[in-house]
């Protein structure tokens, strides 16, 4: 979805400002409950297992509101998009919340599946927003609204961490973000670049998802967003069970090391576009898939919790940069960003619904520092897939 002609330099910057509140609020709501996630599953009574059955909840809900996104964008707007996304991820968030007061794990599952679905929605629509508005800007941009959704699981850590602390429930965590989400969100889309009107009597345009899904280029690059989502979300789900469970800390410890991944990961992606500008696309999402094997192998193989906390942070930053890239590649043509972002989103979210399940499963029977070796695989993925990033020759920006 893009606007034409140009637009007023303030206009312009509001919208930058805009969806970098998007993307910072989507990552607070998204945190605001998976650092705690030793919590949740004591406060259900749930087995290792069973917490990845429930993680695929929202896992599967995200995918299931993927394929759809795109028409959406296309029809609303990705204004009006987003607010939808948040909407649904806060009704989520509130029967979470509410199925972990009274004990009921379908009313929480139910909630996470209502979670997912705002987040794929709220996820193609802003990833289009800031494309445009990087396109518009002239330079690189992505990379840093993603460190907006990285410093916004950082501040979701650091409540987190703040409530373990202090022993404050995660149910009684979530109904301040329950309240604020919503509010938030509604004002940042009023700023949201201005969608062009229909002609009266002209026929909108097919969203053109169908054609995106037989594009040789748009199929890798999804394979390779993936592969990093595999990476982030495997750290997202399981470091801080695998600090517990596997190192013996605390939970308090395990929050902290999820922190030192969101943050790792915030700061691979503000110095990313330089990078990026400098490297190249390919180069770069190659380079910070070693850095990742090398995070992942300390964190796994280290045998103390400072390195496995060292292996925290460089796991943070090898996986930094290879789904904002993934969404730049996807969005190179204005004209069809919105149905190749939604079929590059349906890809890679494919990794939150079979890796929570799979390290959960594998997690039960061999320990979840052996399980996480799952993620090796991902990163060869990432490796022979990076290619595919190159940007296509009509794209200014690169």
């Amino acid at each position: 979805m893009t606007t034409t002609g140009a637009l007023p330099s303030a206009q312009l910057l509001r919208a930058r400002t805009a969806v970098v509140v998007a993307f910072v609020a989507a990552g607070l709501a998204f945190s605001s409950f998976i650092a705690r996630t030793p919590a949740l599953r004591d406060t259900l009574d749930l087995s290792t297992a069973q917490l990845g059955l429930l993680l695929l909840c929202m896992s599967g809900g995200a995918v299931a509101g993927l394929p759809l996104s795109g028409p959406i964008v296309h029809r609303l707007g990705p204004g009006r998009a987003v607010l939808a996304g948040a909407l649904s991820m806060t009704l989520g968030l509130a029967l979470l919340s509410i199925g972990m007061f009274a004990g009921l794990v379908p009313v929480a599952a139910v909630g996470l599946v209502a979670a997912g679905l705002g987040t794929g929605v709220w996820d193609v629509a802003m990833n289009v927003e800031g494309a445009d508005v990087e396109r518009r800007l002239g330079r690189s941009l992505m990379p840093r609204l993603h460190a907006g959704f990285s410093l916004g699981t950082v501040g979701g850590a650091a409540l987190g961490a703040a409530c373990a602390a202090l022993g404050i429930p995660l149910p009684v965590q979530l109904i301040g973000v329950v309240v604020l989400l919503p509010i938030v969100v509604a004002v940042a889309v009023r700023h949201f670049l201005p969608v062009p009107e229909v002609t009266p009597g002209e026929a909108k345009s097919s969203s053109g998802v169908l054609t995106a899904w037989r594009e040789p280029r748009t199929l890798v690059v999804g394979l390779m967003v993936l592969a990093f989502a595999f990476t982030e979300g495997s750290a997202n789900d399981w470091v801080a069970i695998a600090m517990v469970d596997g190192h013996g800390t605390s939970e308090t410890v395990g929050a902290i090391a999820f922190g030192f991944f969101v943050a790792a990961m915030t700061a691979g992606r503000m110095v990313g576009g330089t990078a990026l500008e400098r490297f190249g696309r390919v180069a770069v999402v190659r380079a910070t898939a070693v850095v990742a094997l090398a995070g992942l192998l300390l964190m796994l193989l280290g045998g103390s919790v400072p390195i496995a906390l060292s292996g925290a942070l460089l796991w943070g930053v090898g996986a930094s940069l290879g789904f904002p890239v993934g969404m730049s590649a996807a969005a190179d043509d204005p004209a069809r960003a919105a149905a190749r972002v939604s079929v590059v989103s349906s890809i890679g979210y494919t990794a939150f619904i079979a890796g929570p399940p799979l390290i959960g499963l594998l997690g039960e029977h061999a320990g979840i520092l052996r399980a996480l070796f799952v993620v090796l695989g991902a990163l060869l993925l990432g490796l022979l897939a990076a290619g595919s990033a190159r940007p296509l020759p009509s794209r200014p920006l690169d």
